[in-house]
């Protein structure tokens, strides 16, 4: 049975909505009717609602989040509805366990909401909010930074294992943002930079932890995004859908252990630093009938930090080991190269509303093979991978999305 994508929506990543006076209610209501007019789907044929959200009760104050698009359609009222949690790859959970329910047959259409708000608080509580996604306790207790902390220690054990040179690092922000420009709904597509902004300049690129500077972390942001997941059966049932649509064709999902130290012993005699992380995509291609990575036409990976795209380069298996620095230097990632990565801006430039990214991730790709990516599309793209990570990979999510047909 396939599980057919038919589309969703995006709020503009850019709204401060705590600013605004507005809550999840508001954010929910929202994203979920755009979806629906964007699907042309009727709450009547929804058989079940899953809502990814990682960290509500510490930002509002709020949880249960299953309830919420109840709350505010009444059209939803008595639909199932569930919350996922999964830190950063809670979007991702929420889209797997939609996904089951429609390959059991239980369902046939489902609703998946991703949905965060983090500007609720200043940023250096919000970052120690954040936190809580790593072993809560014992790791990074001298910190309120604790996922620059963590990424930058990423950053350090490539560089023990095979070398790292930051400027790296700074080309991949460079590039997210620039493509983010073309990309209505991301959060930084207006703001400023300098040439120096991508460099080592102390002003115009704070340090942040370790050799991450201001512009390899991606910044608080409020967003949700949405997608439609119907079965067969639902569109042999609606033959009459005017919306194009596309279909996932393969998933991966692994979870490691909370602490970093722990993943770093583990892969000591590796040769990837997170082989659950080479796994997961390997799963994914598998199951898509893939044999290697080259064999899709773009991919969105998670970029909460610069080094977390630098590792998922070698991990997708763009490159060998250690060497995701020649796919940067080549522009074989570039929205013009051969294998563009983040064509959209990823999360650096997207923005990363924790709970929301994974959807987001999946709307984008189905946007991509679909030919409605607008400005960021990929000519001729259609087969896009996504890699989605929670917490120091502890959780690990990726899904093939092919055009329909293909």
């Amino acid at each position: 049975m396939s599980v057919h994508i038919l589309g969703g929506s995006q709020t503009d990543f850019a709204v401060n909505w705590h600013r605004a006076g507005l809550g999840f209610d508001a954010l929910v209501q929202t994203v979920t009717e755009q979806t629906l007019a964007a699907t042309e789907i009727n709450p009547a044929d929804i058989g079940v609602i899953h809502v990814g959200n990682a960290f509500g009760q510490l930002f509002t104050g709020q949880g249960h989040l299953g309830g919420m698009p109840a709350t505010v359609l009444p059209e939803l009222w008595g639909i199932p509805a569930s919350r996922h949690e999964a830190a950063c790859a809670s979007g991702s959970m929420a889209i797997l366990a939609a996904m089951a329910d429609l390959e059991s047959g239980r369902y046939d259409c489902a609703l998946v909401i991703g949905a965060e708000l983090e500007k609720t608080v200043p940023g250096n509580q919000a970052a120690a909010y954040m936190g809580a996604a790593a072993w809560a306790g014992h790791e990074a207790q001298d910190t309120d930074l604790v996922w620059p902390t963590m990424f930058a220690a990423v950053a350090q054990e490539y560089d023990r294992r095979y070398g790292l040179d930051p400027t790296h690092l700074h080309a991949i922000s460079e590039l997210n943002i620039a493509n983010a420009r073309l990309n209505p709904l991301a959060q930084t597509r207006e703001w400023s930079y300098t040439p120096e902004s991508f460099t080592t300049d102390d002003t115009a690129n704070p340090p942040v932890a370790g050799p991450l500077r201001r512009q390899d972390c991606s910044q608080m942001t409020d967003g949700a995004a949405a997608v439609i997941l119907v079965s067969d059966r639902f569109l042999e049932q609606h033959r009459n859908f005017r919306t194009k649509h596309a279909v996932i064709t393969g998933w991966g999902h692994r979870t490691a252990g909370l602490p970093l130290d722990q993943k770093f012993a583990a892969s000591a005699a590796e040769p990837y630093v997170f082989p659950h992380v080479r796994q997961t995509m390997r799963d994914a291609l598998t199951r898509a009938a893939l044999t290697d990575i080259t064999e899709v036409d773009a991919v969105e990976v998670h970029d909460c930090f610069s080094m977390s795209e630098y590792m998922a380069i070698d991990h997708l298996g763009i490159t060998p080991p250690g060497e995701s620095w020649k796919a940067i230097e080549s522009g074989e990632i570039s929205r013009s190269g051969t294998l563009p990565v983040n064509p959209g801006g990823g999360l650096i430039g997207i923005g990363h509303p924790v709970g929301a990214t994974g959807t987001r991730m999946l709307l984008d790709a189905y946007k991509q093979v679909t030919e409605q990516a607008g400005g960021y599309q990929v000519d001729g793209a259609r087969r896009v991978a996504t890699l989605n990570i929670g917490g120091s990979t502890t959780t690990s999510a990726g899904f093939i999305v092919e055009t329909w047909g293909v």
